[in-house]
């Protein structure tokens, strides 16, 4: 069930390109442009990072909800599907984190 909602999510931000900015959030972000929607992902970022600070549960919850959403937003912009994020989660799964990143370094 909980996994549907990316799904759904990428269907919504996709119909969300056609849409009028002044009448969709998100049809206002890709319309200021690539710049636009990464200062967003940066703010959230960080209001994530104070709401971990902060110790509140419910306050990271939804700010985590917000930063991923503008994460969504920007795959969305670069014509990304969250199901290509999931994947490559998935080839990492069970790898040494310092195997996998030194990985990245032979193949840099």
């Amino acid at each position: 069930m909980n996994a549907d909602i990316l799904d759904r999510l990428a269907e919504t931000l996709e119909a969300r390109k056609q849409s009028d900015p002044q009448d969709s959030y998100v049809a206002k972000l890709y319309h200021k442009g690539l710049d636009a929607i990464l200062k967003k992902v940066a703010e959230e970022a960080a209001e994530t990072i104070m709401a971990a600070k902060d110790g509140v549960r419910e306050k990271l919850i939804y700010e985590t909800a917000d930063l991923w959403f503008h994460c969504l937003v920007l795959l969305a912009q670069q014509g990304i599907h969250p199901d290509e994020v999931l994947a490559e989660l998935a080839r990492r799964e069970g790898l040494s984190g310092l195997a996998e990143k030194a990985s990245r370094k032979e193949n840099a």
